[in-house]
Protein backbone atom coordinates (compact mmCIF):
# COMPACT_ATOMS: atom_id res chain seq x y z
CA UNK A 1 0.00 0.00 0.00
CA UNK A 2 2.98 2.40 0.52
CA UNK A 3 4.16 1.73 -3.11
CA UNK A 4 0.29 2.34 -4.44
CA UNK A 5 0.56 5.73 -2.41
CA UNK A 6 3.28 6.72 -3.39
CA UNK A 7 2.29 6.03 -6.62
CA UNK A 8 -0.74 8.18 -7.20
CA UNK A 9 0.29 10.71 -4.68
CA UNK A 10 4.61 10.93 -5.03
CA UNK A 11 5.02 11.03 -1.51
CA UNK A 12 5.26 8.37 1.42
CA UNK A 13 2.41 7.60 3.51
CA UNK A 14 1.99 8.97 7.08
CA UNK A 15 -0.03 5.91 8.35
CA UNK A 16 -1.04 2.30 7.04
CA UNK A 17 -3.28 0.45 8.46
CA UNK A 18 -5.69 -2.20 7.92
CA UNK A 19 -8.92 -4.16 9.23
CA UNK A 20 -10.59 -7.54 8.98
CA UNK A 21 -14.76 -8.09 7.38
CA UNK A 22 -16.58 -10.30 9.59
CA UNK A 23 -19.71 -13.11 9.61
CA UNK A 24 -22.19 -13.51 12.51
CA UNK A 25 -22.55 -16.54 13.90
CA UNK A 26 -25.71 -15.71 16.40
CA UNK A 27 -27.47 -12.51 17.23
CA UNK A 28 -28.60 -10.80 13.90
CA UNK A 29 -30.41 -7.51 14.07
CA UNK A 30 -29.98 -7.56 18.34
CA UNK A 31 -27.40 -5.09 18.00
CA UNK A 32 -29.32 -1.91 17.76
CA UNK A 33 -31.24 -3.37 19.85
CA UNK A 34 -28.87 -3.29 22.76
CA UNK A 35 -28.68 -7.07 23.01
CA UNK A 36 -26.14 -9.81 22.34
CA UNK A 37 -24.00 -11.12 19.38
CA UNK A 38 -22.00 -13.66 18.72
CA UNK A 39 -20.16 -12.78 15.20
CA UNK A 40 -15.95 -13.61 14.20
CA UNK A 41 -13.27 -12.08 11.74
CA UNK A 42 -13.02 -13.13 8.40
CA UNK A 43 -9.36 -13.29 6.83
CA UNK A 44 -10.26 -10.83 4.59
CA UNK A 45 -8.88 -7.37 5.14
CA UNK A 46 -9.34 -3.51 4.10
CA UNK A 47 -6.29 -1.60 3.85
CA UNK A 48 -6.11 2.26 4.27
CA UNK A 49 -2.38 4.32 3.87
CA UNK A 50 -2.74 7.98 4.58
CA UNK A 51 -0.96 11.56 4.67
CA UNK A 52 -1.27 15.13 4.20
CA UNK A 53 -3.31 16.66 1.52
CA UNK A 54 -4.09 19.90 0.41
CA UNK A 55 -5.90 22.31 2.79
CA UNK A 56 -10.14 21.57 3.23
CA UNK A 57 -9.59 18.60 0.57
CA UNK A 58 -10.22 14.97 0.98
CA UNK A 59 -8.39 13.03 -2.07
CA UNK A 60 -8.71 9.50 -2.40
CA UNK A 61 -8.11 6.51 -4.20
CA UNK A 62 -9.78 3.33 -4.29
CA UNK A 63 -8.14 0.76 -6.09
CA UNK A 64 -10.82 -1.76 -6.60
CA UNK A 65 -12.96 0.68 -8.12
CA UNK A 66 -9.51 2.30 -9.86
CA UNK A 67 -10.93 5.51 -9.40
CA UNK A 68 -10.26 8.71 -7.48
CA UNK A 69 -12.37 10.87 -6.09
CA UNK A 70 -11.83 14.51 -4.38
CA UNK A 71 -13.93 16.28 -1.90
CA UNK A 72 -14.03 18.91 0.76
CA UNK A 73 -13.71 18.09 4.17
CA UNK A 74 -17.28 20.10 5.09
CA UNK A 75 -18.83 18.48 1.91
CA UNK A 76 -22.05 16.43 2.13
CA UNK A 77 -22.48 12.70 1.46
CA UNK A 78 -22.39 12.14 -1.94
CA UNK A 79 -23.59 8.29 -1.93
CA UNK A 80 -20.43 6.68 -2.66
CA UNK A 81 -17.53 5.05 -0.66
CA UNK A 82 -15.67 8.14 0.01
CA UNK A 83 -18.44 8.93 2.07
CA UNK A 84 -17.22 6.43 4.79
CA UNK A 85 -13.70 7.36 4.72
CA UNK A 86 -14.36 11.48 5.13
CA UNK A 87 -17.51 10.42 7.65
CA UNK A 88 -14.38 8.70 10.00
CA UNK A 89 -12.15 12.13 9.18
CA UNK A 90 -14.91 14.27 10.11
CA UNK A 91 -15.50 12.39 13.17
CA UNK A 92 -11.98 12.40 14.03
CA UNK A 93 -11.99 16.13 13.75
CA UNK A 94 -15.21 16.19 15.68
CA UNK A 95 -13.01 14.57 18.39
CA UNK A 96 -10.61 16.86 18.27
CA UNK A 97 -7.84 15.87 15.49
CA UNK A 98 -6.06 18.39 13.57
CA UNK A 99 -7.02 17.37 9.63
CA UNK A 100 -5.93 20.56 7.64
CA UNK A 101 -6.28 18.01 4.42
CA UNK A 102 -5.63 14.73 4.03
CA UNK A 103 -5.05 11.62 0.96
CA UNK A 104 -6.10 8.20 1.31
CA UNK A 105 -5.22 5.33 -0.70
CA UNK A 106 -7.73 2.15 -0.01
CA UNK A 107 -7.26 -1.38 -1.10
CA UNK A 108 -9.65 -3.75 -0.22
CA UNK A 109 -10.15 -8.34 -1.15
CA UNK A 110 -13.49 -7.96 1.08
CA UNK A 111 -16.01 -9.15 -1.18
CA UNK A 112 -18.81 -6.29 -1.62
CA UNK A 113 -22.33 -7.00 -1.67
CA UNK A 114 -21.88 -10.03 0.76
CA UNK A 115 -22.82 -9.32 3.78
CA UNK A 116 -19.77 -9.54 5.79
CA UNK A 117 -19.11 -5.95 6.68
CA UNK A 118 -16.96 -4.22 3.68
CA UNK A 119 -18.07 -0.80 5.36
CA UNK A 120 -17.15 -1.84 8.95
CA UNK A 121 -13.51 -3.04 7.61
CA UNK A 122 -12.69 0.27 5.62
CA UNK A 123 -13.62 2.36 8.70
CA UNK A 124 -12.09 0.51 11.00
CA UNK A 125 -8.77 0.56 8.91
CA UNK A 126 -9.33 4.48 8.21
CA UNK A 127 -9.75 4.98 11.73
CA UNK A 128 -6.55 3.09 12.66
CA UNK A 129 -4.22 4.96 10.55
CA UNK A 130 -5.35 8.32 11.94
CA UNK A 131 -5.14 7.36 15.01
CA UNK A 132 -1.38 6.30 13.97
CA UNK A 133 -0.97 9.36 11.82
CA UNK A 134 -1.83 11.87 14.40
CA UNK A 135 -1.21 10.32 17.40
CA UNK A 136 -4.88 9.74 18.63
CA UNK A 137 -5.33 8.66 22.21
CA UNK A 138 -8.16 6.30 21.36
CA UNK A 139 -8.46 2.70 22.50
CA UNK A 140 -9.96 -0.14 19.82
CA UNK A 141 -13.55 0.44 21.53
CA UNK A 142 -13.49 3.79 20.53
CA UNK A 143 -12.27 3.34 17.52
CA UNK A 144 -15.48 0.89 16.58
CA UNK A 145 -17.37 3.62 18.31
CA UNK A 146 -16.34 6.25 16.36
CA UNK A 147 -16.75 4.15 13.12
CA UNK A 148 -20.29 3.12 14.04
CA UNK A 149 -20.91 7.36 14.38
CA UNK A 150 -19.47 7.87 11.18
CA UNK A 151 -21.87 5.38 9.32
CA UNK A 152 -24.87 6.57 10.92
CA UNK A 153 -24.11 10.16 11.62
CA UNK A 154 -22.47 11.36 8.49
CA UNK A 155 -23.29 8.27 5.80
CA UNK A 156 -26.61 8.07 6.82
CA UNK A 157 -26.73 4.64 7.51
CA UNK A 158 -28.48 4.39 11.25
CA UNK A 159 -26.63 0.48 12.11
CA UNK A 160 -25.71 -0.75 15.44
CA UNK A 161 -22.33 -1.66 16.50
CA UNK A 162 -21.33 -4.95 16.15
CA UNK A 163 -19.35 -4.53 12.57
CA UNK A 164 -17.60 -2.22 14.36
CA UNK A 165 -16.78 -3.65 17.40
CA UNK A 166 -15.55 -7.45 15.81
CA UNK A 167 -12.97 -5.39 12.89
CA UNK A 168 -11.76 -3.63 15.56
CA UNK A 169 -11.55 -6.08 18.39
CA UNK A 170 -11.50 -9.48 16.96
CA UNK A 171 -9.21 -12.24 17.09
CA UNK A 172 -9.21 -14.58 13.63
CA UNK A 173 -10.78 -18.30 14.49
CA UNK A 174 -12.50 -16.98 17.87
CA UNK A 175 -16.32 -15.85 18.42
CA UNK A 176 -16.46 -12.41 19.87
CA UNK A 177 -19.10 -12.28 22.44
CA UNK A 178 -20.16 -8.47 23.05
CA UNK A 179 -23.02 -7.09 24.85
CA UNK A 180 -23.85 -4.53 22.80
CA UNK A 181 -25.25 -2.38 25.43
CA UNK A 182 -22.44 -2.29 28.19
CA UNK A 183 -19.48 -3.32 25.08
CA UNK A 184 -18.14 -5.44 27.53
CA UNK A 185 -17.20 -8.44 25.28
CA UNK A 186 -15.22 -11.73 25.96
CA UNK A 187 -12.90 -13.80 23.05
CA UNK A 188 -14.53 -17.72 22.98
CA UNK A 189 -13.19 -20.73 21.01
CA UNK A 190 -14.92 -21.91 18.20
CA UNK A 191 -16.09 -25.19 18.39
CA UNK A 192 -13.30 -28.13 17.84
CA UNK A 193 -13.20 -30.75 14.66
CA UNK A 194 -15.53 -28.30 12.60
CA UNK A 195 -14.99 -25.37 10.61
CA UNK A 196 -17.03 -22.31 9.04
CA UNK A 197 -17.99 -22.21 5.59
CA UNK A 198 -19.40 -18.49 4.67
CA UNK A 199 -21.38 -19.25 1.00
CA UNK A 200 -22.46 -16.28 -0.58
CA UNK A 201 -26.00 -16.71 -2.40
CA UNK A 202 -25.53 -14.98 -5.47
CA UNK A 203 -28.62 -12.53 -4.35
CA UNK A 204 -26.24 -9.06 -3.51
CA UNK A 205 -26.62 -7.81 -0.24
CA UNK A 206 -28.07 -4.37 0.17
CA UNK A 207 -29.19 -2.62 3.39
CA UNK A 208 -29.55 0.81 2.16
CA UNK A 209 -32.90 -0.31 -0.01
CA UNK A 210 -34.81 0.68 3.22
CA UNK A 211 -35.75 -3.05 4.73
CA UNK A 212 -32.80 -2.25 7.14
CA UNK A 213 -34.53 1.19 8.30
CA UNK A 214 -37.78 -0.33 8.10
CA UNK A 215 -37.04 -3.02 10.85
CA UNK A 216 -35.11 -0.70 12.93
CA UNK A 217 -38.34 2.01 13.14
CA UNK A 218 -40.54 -1.49 13.71
CA UNK A 219 -38.22 -2.24 16.71
CA UNK A 220 -38.64 1.54 17.93
CA UNK A 221 -42.24 1.49 17.80
CA UNK A 222 -42.32 -1.87 19.75
CA UNK A 223 -40.32 -0.98 22.51
CA UNK A 224 -42.28 2.33 22.98
CA UNK A 225 -46.13 0.43 22.94
CA UNK A 226 -44.21 -2.00 25.53
CA UNK A 227 -42.74 1.10 27.63
CA UNK A 228 -39.70 -0.22 27.81
CA UNK A 229 -36.71 1.73 26.37
CA UNK A 230 -35.02 -1.18 24.08
CA UNK A 231 -36.42 -4.61 23.58
CA UNK A 232 -33.03 -5.64 25.07
CA UNK A 233 -35.52 -5.30 28.52
CA UNK A 234 -37.83 -7.99 27.37
CA UNK A 235 -36.68 -12.22 27.68
CA UNK A 236 -39.02 -14.71 26.68
CA UNK A 237 -41.26 -14.62 30.15
CA UNK A 238 -42.55 -11.48 28.12
CA UNK A 239 -43.58 -13.06 25.30
CA UNK A 240 -47.28 -13.37 25.83
CA UNK A 241 -47.24 -9.61 25.82
CA UNK A 242 -45.26 -9.13 23.13
CA UNK A 243 -47.57 -11.43 20.62
CA UNK A 244 -50.03 -9.00 22.02
CA UNK A 245 -48.85 -6.71 19.66
CA UNK A 246 -50.32 -5.62 16.33
CA UNK A 247 -48.52 -7.37 13.21
CA UNK A 248 -45.50 -7.09 12.26
CA UNK A 249 -44.31 -5.46 15.35
CA UNK A 250 -44.86 -8.94 17.48
CA UNK A 251 -42.93 -11.04 15.47
CA UNK A 252 -40.43 -8.35 14.93
CA UNK A 253 -39.76 -8.08 18.73
CA UNK A 254 -39.92 -11.94 19.05
CA UNK A 255 -37.01 -12.79 16.97
CA UNK A 256 -35.42 -9.87 18.89
CA UNK A 257 -35.90 -11.39 21.90
CA UNK A 258 -35.62 -15.23 21.16
CA UNK A 259 -31.99 -14.29 19.36
CA UNK A 260 -30.77 -12.86 22.50
CA UNK A 261 -31.64 -15.72 24.56
CA UNK A 262 -29.80 -18.05 21.63
CA UNK A 263 -26.88 -15.88 21.33
CA UNK A 264 -26.87 -16.53 25.01
CA UNK A 265 -27.28 -20.77 25.34
CA UNK A 266 -24.65 -20.44 21.86
CA UNK A 267 -21.94 -19.10 24.16
CA UNK A 268 -22.94 -22.03 26.57
CA UNK A 269 -22.68 -24.42 23.84
CA UNK A 270 -19.20 -22.94 22.99
CA UNK A 271 -18.02 -22.87 26.34
CA UNK A 272 -18.62 -26.56 26.42
CA UNK A 273 -17.47 -27.28 23.06
CA UNK A 274 -21.32 -28.51 21.88
CA UNK A 275 -20.95 -28.50 18.32
CA UNK A 276 -24.39 -30.13 17.67
CA UNK A 277 -26.18 -27.82 19.97
CA UNK A 278 -24.35 -24.77 18.51
CA UNK A 279 -25.82 -25.62 14.99
CA UNK A 280 -29.10 -26.26 16.24
CA UNK A 281 -29.33 -22.71 17.41
CA UNK A 282 -27.79 -21.13 14.09
CA UNK A 283 -30.96 -22.96 12.41
CA UNK A 284 -33.05 -21.70 14.75
CA UNK A 285 -31.71 -18.36 14.02
CA UNK A 286 -32.55 -18.54 10.50
CA UNK A 287 -35.76 -19.65 10.96
CA UNK A 288 -36.54 -16.71 13.32
CA UNK A 289 -35.06 -14.43 10.82
CA UNK A 290 -37.06 -15.81 7.62
CA UNK A 291 -40.24 -16.24 9.30
CA UNK A 292 -40.90 -13.27 12.12
CA UNK A 293 -37.84 -11.08 10.79
CA UNK A 294 -38.63 -11.27 7.35
CA UNK A 295 -35.31 -10.59 6.35
CA UNK A 296 -34.23 -13.51 4.75
CA UNK A 297 -35.40 -14.36 0.57
CA UNK A 298 -36.05 -17.52 -1.98
CA UNK A 299 -32.71 -18.45 -2.89
CA UNK A 300 -31.08 -17.55 0.69
CA UNK A 301 -33.56 -20.61 2.06
CA UNK A 302 -33.00 -22.72 -0.34
CA UNK A 303 -29.06 -22.48 0.06
CA UNK A 304 -29.65 -23.06 4.06
CA UNK A 305 -31.64 -26.62 3.36
CA UNK A 306 -29.02 -27.58 0.76
CA UNK A 307 -25.84 -26.89 3.61
CA UNK A 308 -28.40 -28.85 5.97
CA UNK A 309 -28.79 -31.71 3.75
CA UNK A 310 -25.16 -32.20 2.76
CA UNK A 311 -23.81 -32.93 6.66
CA UNK A 312 -23.35 -28.86 8.38
CA UNK A 313 -24.78 -28.78 11.77
CA UNK A 314 -26.04 -25.55 11.65
CA UNK A 315 -26.51 -23.17 8.46
CA UNK A 316 -28.50 -19.53 8.43
CA UNK A 317 -28.37 -16.41 7.00
CA UNK A 318 -25.54 -13.98 8.55
CA UNK A 319 -25.35 -10.06 7.70
CA UNK A 320 -28.41 -7.96 7.62
CA UNK A 321 -30.43 -10.03 5.15
CA UNK A 322 -32.23 -9.50 1.54
CA UNK A 323 -29.36 -11.23 -0.18
CA UNK A 324 -25.48 -11.85 0.97
CA UNK A 325 -24.05 -15.04 2.22
CA UNK A 326 -25.33 -17.53 4.16
CA UNK A 327 -22.92 -19.78 7.24
CA UNK A 328 -22.65 -23.26 7.97
CA UNK A 329 -20.93 -24.74 10.44
CA UNK A 330 -19.47 -28.10 9.07
CA UNK A 331 -16.69 -31.22 9.57
CA UNK A 332 -14.75 -30.17 6.07
CA UNK A 333 -15.80 -27.40 3.84
CA UNK A 334 -13.58 -29.01 0.90
CA UNK A 335 -15.77 -32.07 0.81
CA UNK A 336 -19.43 -30.42 1.54
CA UNK A 337 -19.17 -27.55 -0.82
CA UNK A 338 -18.91 -29.47 -4.07
CA UNK A 339 -22.17 -31.30 -3.23
CA UNK A 340 -23.72 -27.93 -2.38
CA UNK A 341 -22.21 -26.26 -5.30
CA UNK A 342 -23.75 -28.83 -7.89
CA UNK A 343 -27.44 -27.96 -6.46
CA UNK A 344 -26.73 -23.49 -6.81
CA UNK A 345 -24.54 -22.98 -9.44
CA UNK A 346 -24.80 -19.11 -8.31
CA UNK A 347 -23.32 -19.26 -4.80
CA UNK A 348 -19.74 -19.32 -4.42
CA UNK A 349 -17.48 -19.89 -1.39
CA UNK A 350 -16.93 -17.22 0.06
CA UNK A 351 -14.71 -18.46 3.34
CA UNK A 352 -12.12 -20.89 3.30
CA UNK A 353 -10.92 -19.45 -0.19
Amino acid sequence: MSALFSELFAAIPAAVARAPARANLLGEHTDYNDGFVLPTPLPYLTTVALGPGPAGMIEAHAARFGETKTRALDAPPAGDWLDYVLGCVRVAMQEGAAVEGVRVAIDSDVPMGAGISSSAALEVATLRALREWLGLEIDDVQVAKLGQRAESGYVGMPCGIMDQMVSSLGTPGQALFLDTRSLEYRLLALPANHALAVVHSGVAHRLTDGGYRQRRSECEAAASALTVKSLRELDVADLPAIMALPEPLNRRTRHVVTENRRVLDGVAALERGDAVEFGRLMVESHASQRDDYNVSLPEIDALVETALKHGALGARLTGGGFGGCIIALVEDPASWWPAVAAEHPAARLVYPR
